[in-house]
């Protein structure tokens, strides 16, 4: 049975309705699926206070909308959020936004949540994982050399764990690190195979 589903799904094409290079990468791990890149160009509203993971969702089914109307198909939209001490931070504006966010983030534990939604015309579902993740105490150094880079400007929370310049910062992740990176795809197989 797997095997025949395997089968099936490797002739079904999908889009990933993102701007990512991460995400472009990490739905790469689904041997069996074939995917197109197509960004939304939605505008994504702000944070306004309450559910935090119910906000990632709503925008990964944004971002998967915008692109089903002009694309059809099967469509995958994604959005990642990092929520620490009631506070949820998107991607930074500048340098001064990239070090109060890493001090913010430092010495503590934070939560990274991505919601993710699977469109078609016949039907949609949406889900989210969350994955903790503990950094240790601010390093100016390390920190501020890493901002300077330019790595942490369009990354939610204003760091990717797959970059090694952070790698000494980070204490423990519990759950998917996929997820923290931008995509849970080991959650995102399983919907696509009940989904599709």
């Amino acid at each position: 049975m797997l095997a025949r589903t395997r089968k099936i799904l490797r002739y079904c094409n999908v889009v990933l309705a993102s701007a990512s290079p991460r995400r472009a990468e990490l739905i790469k791990k689904i041997p069996w699926l074939r995917v197109a890149v197509f960004p939304s160009e939605a505008a994504e509203p702000r944070y306004a206070g309450g559910d935090v993971a119910g906000y990632a969702v709503s925008l990964s089914e944004l971002k998967a909308r915008d692109v089903f109307n002009k694309r059809g198909g099967v469509v995958i939209g994604a959005d990642t959020v990092v929520a620490v001490a009631g506070k949820v931070l998107g991607k930074p504006e500048n340098a001064e936004d990239a070090e109060d966010m890493f001090r913010m983030l430092c010495g503590r534990v934070h939560e990274v949540i991505t919601g993710y939604s699977v469109v078609s015309l016949k039907k949609s579902v949406s889900n989210f994982v969350v994955t903790s993740v503990e950094f240790g105490e601010f390093d100016s150094e390390m920190i501020g050399a890493y901002i300077r880079s330019g790595a942490p400007f369009d990354k939610a929370g204003g760091y990717g764990l797959q970059d090694a310049a952070i790698a000494p910062l980070i204490k423990k992740v519990e759950g998917d690190i996929d997820n923290v990176i931008g995509l849970p795809v080991q959650a995102l197989e399983k919907t696509l195979k009940e989904f599709l």
